[in-house]
């Protein structure tokens, strides 16, 4: 993949015209797109500017979202103005929220009347909702349409569509009666009406609907799109199986980036700056290193039964690590049942049953593996302090792995949050506490 990379760059920048064009005729727009990101914006647009608009149009949609906006910065209006009436309605729309005022104001004047309502109209719903990454090239049949009317229909809109693997039947108020596939178009007879052939049940879902909702209802489904509707039933959209790929891939990314306390990384970690990579991460380490205060001022708080019985330090760490690592594995399977909708906020208390009965099985089976090693470096009573801490800090750092997500996500947060450095920063503080509460009451101080 790099080496193709590199060799397309070098034609971008090497190459004669002709040669350059027939790298954009020939290459997919996804290799394309990768070359050109790696340049400068202003080498990019010479290049690009070899290849028709509809090459444009697609290789612009597949650039990542700031070399995007970099990229239309520099080309002239009346080019830009081209792409983006070639480009599909969801990624013009995307485009259209990446500019500045001053460059929609100059874009908006040069595209036709219908794509600029279309703009403004797709542009206008919240980020996060369904109607924001839906797409308004779709196929629509009347009902009463023969099936071999409804096939020429299809053959002279296909060009304009996203799919047409499946056409959405409406009413004359634009209401969305049902579906039709492609296939039973072509299957059926003759003088069978749409409407006879037609699946009633579309998996339609509201144009304010949250954009997940939508991408798990498409891969629930199994289909290659999923209509939207307004609060009137009426179809406005749809959003298709590539468009919630990249809402899933997304929101997979940015749980990744949660679970290592990483927050608003607005590209990608190849691409962000210095700057960037460090206001992503300093906020949540800064928060980390005083919340790890708690564990210290413990120790200091037992220094003389530490002092008394110096054996305990060795087991320390390993008592600590222990609790942290149930928690992070308990906290990583809460956050991703939750995520993907295996178990609501509701199951909490269901979950917490069977968290308790697994944190006590690991904590007692790590008990066995250490208390050997107690007996011999402090003997029997050293060995007891151990056995009995590994099993309490386990238990409960695997209930605060399970109840931190449930508890982030009935206050309205982001389960992933309850990341793996925030479950080990409270596991650790209460694991000193414990350890050191059991040593103080079982051993005899000399």
């Amino acid at each position: 993949m790099q080496a193709r990379t590199s060799k397309l760059q070098n034609v971008f920048r090497n190459g004669e015209p002709a040669e350059v064009a027939a790298a954009f005729a020939g290459e997919h727009p996804a290799d394309l797109a990768d070359a050109l990101q790696e340049m400068e914006p202003g080498d990019a647009w010479i290049a690009l500017r070899q290849a028709d608009p509809g090459c444009q149009a697609d290789v612009f949609g597949y650039l990542e979202p700031g070399f995007q906006t970099s990229l239309a910065m520099v080309t002239p209006r009346a080019d830009l103005a081209a792409i983006v009436m070639e480009m599909k309605a969801d990624e013009r729309v995307d485009l259209y929220k990446g500019l500045s005022d001053e460059q929609r104001e100059a874009l908006m004047p040069a595209l036709a009347h219908a794509e600029r309502e279309d703009i403004r109209r797709l542009s206008s719903y919240a980020e996060g909702t369904a109607g924001a990454i839906m797409t308004s090239d779709y196929a629509a049949l009347s009902p009463d349409l023969s099936a071999t009317t409804a096939l020429t229909v299809l053959r002279m809109e296909a060009p304009d569509k996203e799919t047409i693997n499946r056409a959405y039947v409406i009413g004359q108020d634009r209401s969305l009666l049902g579906s039709v596939r492609l296939q039973d178009l072509i299957t059926a007879p003759v003088h069978a009406n749409v409407a006879d052939i037609m699946e009633v049940n579309t998996h339609a879902i509201h144009v304010d609907d949250d954009v997940e909702d939508a991408a798990r209802r498409i891969a629930h489904y199994d289909v290659i799109a999923l209509p939207v509707v307004d609060d009137g039933g009426r179809l406005v959209g749809i959003i298709t199986h590539d468009d919630a790929l990249d809402v899933m891939e997304a929101e997979a990314t940015d749980d990744f980036h949660r679970v290592g306390t990483v927050t608003n990384l607005a590209s990608s970690v190849g691409t962000a700056s210095i700057a960037m990579l460090y206001r992503a991460r300093i906020a949540w380490l800064m928060l980390l290193v005083f919340g790890n205060i708690f564990s210290g001022a413990g120790i200091a708080y037992f220094e003389d039964t530490i002092a008394a019985n110096l054996a305990l330090m060795f087991f320390l760490p390993i008592l600590i690590a222990s609790g942290g690592n149930a928690g992070s594995q308990s906290a990583t399977l809460m956050v991703r049942a939750l995520g993907t909708g295996e178990i609501g906020a509701a199951d909490w208390s269901r979950m917490l049953g069977r968290e308790l009965a697994v944190g006590i099985l690991l904590g007692l089976s790590m008990a066995c593996a250490i208390a050997a090693i107690g007996v011999l470096r402090g003997g029997p009573q050293i060995a007891l302090v151990i056995a009995l801490s590994m099993v309490l800090i386990v238990l409960v750092g695997s209930l605060i792995g399970m109840l931190l997500p449930f508890a982030l996500s009935r206050f309205k947060m982001d389960p992933a949050t309850a990341s793996t450095p925030l479950v080990t920063s409270i596991a650790d503080a209460t694991g000193v506490l414990i350890y050191f509460s059991i040593a103080k009451s079982i051993l005899v101080m000399p």
